[in-house]
This record gives structure tokens, C-alpha cells and sequence, in this order.
């Protein structure tokens, strides 16, 4: 018998602009479980680093890996392989002054698509709640 199929996530980033002067209030909807619930998911919980996201009363936990404050925060989901994390990275276009939000992320190359959709549905939300 062979080796059973493994299939391997690639990188991915998509960066979306918004309002000039949000940033603080992004990194707010970004880094906290209330933030978080206006728009990622249904709820959020958080114990120390791990954060529980409800979608549909299922809960799915990442722990955050990483974070420097007002700049990025990296999460882990806990049932994926440890080298997969999502970024939420907010930066200050030099050229406008706009707010960006780079999202980095993995997905099965047959998934990217629907996976980069997810997250453009996901920031339609947040811009839509928050007016950014």
C-alpha cells in the first residue's frame, strides 16, 4: 500500500485599505475577544493566550503565538500542524497614510480561492460594523 496523501498548506497575504487614523481602533477589533466578535466570529473567549472563536455555537481554539502591541498579532489554530498560523498585521501606507490591514494565512492550493473569499466576506464585516 502507499503512503496516504498528505496535502501541504501554502502562504498566502491580502492586504486591505482602509480608513486613514484607525489604526487603534483596528488593532482593538483585531486583539480582543469583543473586537473580535464584531466581526470575525459569532463570539470569542480568551484564557491566557488561547482564544476560543464561535461559529454556530462550534467552538475552534488558536493560541496566540505572537503579538507586538498596536502592530501584529499571530494565532495558531490548535488542531492544525504547528508551522500554519494567521496574521493580522496593521501597517501605515507611506505613500496615503492609509490604514492596511495584511492578512497572512494558509490554504490548500485547491482551497486558496475560497479562502481568500472568507477573508474578503470577513473585512466586508468589519469595514461594514465599524465604518473603517
Amino acid at each position: 500500500m502507499g503512503k496516504p496523501l498528505v496535502m501541504t498548506k501554502e502562504s498566502f497575504q491580502i492586504e486591505y485599505i482602509l480608513k486613514k487614523g484607525s489604526a487603534s481602533l483596528l488593532w482593538k477589533l483585531i486583539s480582543t475577544p469583543s473586537g473580535l466578535a464584531e466581526w470575525f466570529a459569532d463570539d470569542v473567549d480568551q484564557r491566557e493566550d488561547v482564544y476560543t472563536f464561535y461559529w454556530d455555537k462550534t467552538p475552534q481554539s488558536a493560541e496566540r503565538i505572537s503579538q507586538n502591541q498596536g502592530h501584529y498579532i499571530r494565532f495558531h489554530w490548535e488542531d492544525e500542524p504547528d508551522t500554519y498560523y494567521f496574521e493580522m498585521r496593521i501597517e501605515q501606507s507611506d505613500l496615503t497614510g492609509d490604514t492596511v490591514l495584511r492578512i497572512t494565512d494558509f490554504a490548500e492550493s485547491s482551497e486558496l480561492n475560497s479562502s481568500i473569499e472568507l477573508w474578503n466576506t470577513q473585512i466586508d464585516i468589519l469595514a461594514r460594523r465599524t465604518g473603517l
